[in-house]
């Protein structure tokens, strides 16, 4: 079925825009007042939250004893006082011993928005947009006066931080990465012609049952990352992440289970995940199915027990010639 698909806008000018809109919008509104911004701005797209991760964190900023900053950058305040005192850890521990200083962090969710752009599976704009809370975590500077080993300890010790954190402030979002996906993973075809694992990911995607089924972007999200190489060349990597929010299935399949009690294991599985063969892309993503299956699924296939379409059994067959993961 041909569907009438977007013209796309120069990513620019919709980075600039959608970082706007994300300072504007308060998380408290909830996703619904997000979706309607982006839809202003964006009405070409049908932008749609697809994942949310939280859990991590970044560094934050210095507080006094009454919570009002002393600095927004903690690595920036650590390096410039350490500057100052010729790199001395301790000269800075005895200054400011008696400070009451504390660091902050500011903990986060990252907000997965996708919209297709074309008809291939990587034929989407990628939004991640961040949810930012900013709490106060440690104490920079013991009571006792003891000199932590380096300022890395000093400014991010590990389990340093209360379970429960004073917050600083409101929650916030801000636009981390806006990412044509396709474009992106020709950028990354340009640096090595030999096709990379999300390459191949993709491709077994499109070849496979699943591709009739759904959009791929309905059940993946694409983690990005690019740096710069000794050359100051980019250097661009992605992995696939499933786009699961909540607990993810269990693989109830046995050891050594094959046949009709394989096939029931593997049917349950893509239920519940939502499409057809998705206990591959999870064998070799996730690894909530052991790869161990392959092997019996193909095995299954040669005595002339198929319960895949042959498209599948290709897609299968193919990886166990030449096996990846991630």
């Amino acid at each position: 079925m041909q569907t009438s698909l977007p013209t796309m806008p120069p990513l620019t000018d919709l980075t600039h825009a959608l970082a706007e809109a994300c300072v504007q919008v308060a998380v408290a509104q909830g996703p619904v007042a997000l979706a309607r911004e982006l839809a202003k701005i964006a009405p070409q797209y049908s932008f749609r939250e697809v994942l949310a991760r939280g859990g991590w964190y970044r560094l934050g900023g210095v507080v006094d004893a009454q919570g009002r900053h002393v600095a927004d950058d903690l690595e920036r305040w650590a390096s410039e006082e350490l500057a100052t005192r010729d790199d001395d850890l301790g000269a800075l521990v005895a200054d400011f011993a008696d400070s009451h200083l504390r660091a902050t962090r500011l903990t986060g969710k990252t907000h997965y928005w996708v919209a297709r752009t074309g008809s291939g599976a990587a034929d989407f704009i990628q939004l991640e947009i961040e949810e930012l809370q900013e709490v106060v975590c440690h104490a920079l500077f013991a009571a006792d006066g003891s000199v932590p080993a380096n300022v890395e300890e000093m400014i991010d010790p590990r389990d340093a931080c209360p379970v429960h954190l004073a917050a600083i402030g409101v929650p916030f979002y801000t636009l981390r990465r806006v990412t044509d996906v396709a474009d992106f993973l020709a950028g990354m075809r340009q640096q090595k012609a030999e096709p990379k694992p999300v390459h191949r990911f993709i491709a077994a995607w499109e070849a496979s049952s699943a591709s009739r089924a759904t959009d791929f972007s309905n059940h993946w999200v694409i983690a990005v990352r690019e740096h710069l190489d000794r050359y100051r060349q980019p250097i661009r990597s992605a992995t696939p992440v499933a786009a699961f929010n909540g607990v993810m299935p269990r693989f109830e399949g046995s050891f050594g289970v094959r046949g009709l009690g394989l096939a029931d294991a593997l049917h349950r599985f893509d239920k519940q995940v939502g499409y057809p063969l998705a206990w591959f892309f999870h064998m070799i993503t996730t690894k909530g199915v052991p790869h161990a299956v392959a092997t019996v699924v193909i095995e299954d296939a040669q005595g002339g027990f198929s319960y895949l379409p042959d498209r599948d059994v290709q897609v299968v067959r193919d990886w166990l010639h030449r096996p990846y993961g991630f």
